[in-house]
């Protein structure tokens, strides 16, 4: 939940209450006075702690030439967080209530993991507001019929009373959120530096941040983006970390096979996990740039 500096915090209402987003403020002064001719929007992913830093290392780069606008989505940091068992549809239709007040014409789209599958069936439900999509490992942690939550911990994150507890013990700490980072979020554990750590902690300690992570963890958000792939017709670019413990390269190879007409890239990084935007920034405004021109013309 740390701010970059030159960015202020704004917010817009939805009907699951209010959304916080980052916008540039004055890391230019001459260049914010005057609107830029197009908005970029970065979407964060899901996880205990996850908010808008995820992208904060990245979104600066472009802040001379685009508007940016990077929430927290609704239950995640400084976003309010509604006590409410989480579901695909609430994400689906925030996302769109968000670029609807935000944007006033097609904008290019950022997003990662399960908010970037989220965002493909938002860019499907309303295409007009999506001039492209750029999205790092997107997933619905069900495709093409796998179930992640069979495993004996998420059973066990499904028992009331037990899943606050594991949450507030195991997930909402300095060592557990480090420790997740390490080993699953990041392909070289050397690259999770404090900062990060204390960015997610920062969010997973709000008051009923517990509420959305929990979803999450217990599966009510996933689905199986196999099924809706077909029907994206807006241009899109994936990038997939080789290295991601969530979902093989293999399951990103097939799902972008599934449409090649929309799926305008699909880039494979090694030596890379889940977030290659806070893993490996500079790689990740690199392909950013290379997409957004590419998938202009």
């Amino acid at each position: 939940m740390i701010i970059p500096p030159g960015f202020c915090q704004r917010s817009v209402s939805t009907q699951l209450g209010r959304m916080a987003y980052y916008t540039a403020d004055a890391v230019f002064p001459d260049a914010v006075q005057e609107k830029k001719s197009q908005t970029l929007v970065f979407l964060h992913g899901f996880g205990g702690g996850s908010s808008a830093y995820e992208w904060s290392k990245v979104y600066p780069a472009f802040a001379l030439d685009y508007d940016i606008l990077a929430p927290d989505l609704i239950g995640w940091g400084r976003s309010e967080h509604p006590e409410r068992n989480y579901q695909s549809e609430d994400y689906i239709s925030t996302i769109i209530e968000f670029l609807e007040q935000t944007c006033t014409e097609p904008v290019p789209v950022v997003a990662s993991s399960l908010t970037a599958a989220l965002t493909i069936r938002a860019a499907i439900a309303r295409p007009d507001l999506f001039k492209s999509l750029i999205l790092t490992t997107p997933t619905g942690l069900s495709d093409f019929g796998k179930d992640y939550t069979r495993s004996f911990f998420i059973q066990l994150v499904k028992t009331p009373i037990i899943d606050r507890l594991l949450y507030s013990a195991g997930i909402a700490t300095s060592g557990g959120i480090r420790n997740f980072l390490e080993t699953r979020q990041f392909a070289r554990p050397a690259r999770v530096y404090p900062e990060i750590v204390e960015a997610y902690l920062a969010s997973a300690q709000q008051p009923n941040a517990d509420y959305a992570a929990l979803s999450f963890v217990r599966g009510d958000l996933s689905f199986d983006l196999a099924l809706y792939m077909p029907q994206l017709k807006v241009p899109t670019a994936i990038v997939w970390g080789k290295e991601s413990q969530f979902t093989e390269a293999e399951i990103g190879q097939r799902l972008a096979s599934l449409n090649p007409e929309a799926i305008k890239h699909f880039q494979l990084l090694e030596d890379c996990g889940l977030t290659p935007q806070l893993e490996l920034p500079a790689i990740a405004i690199a392909l950013i740039r290379r997409f957004l021109a590419t998938l202009s013309s």
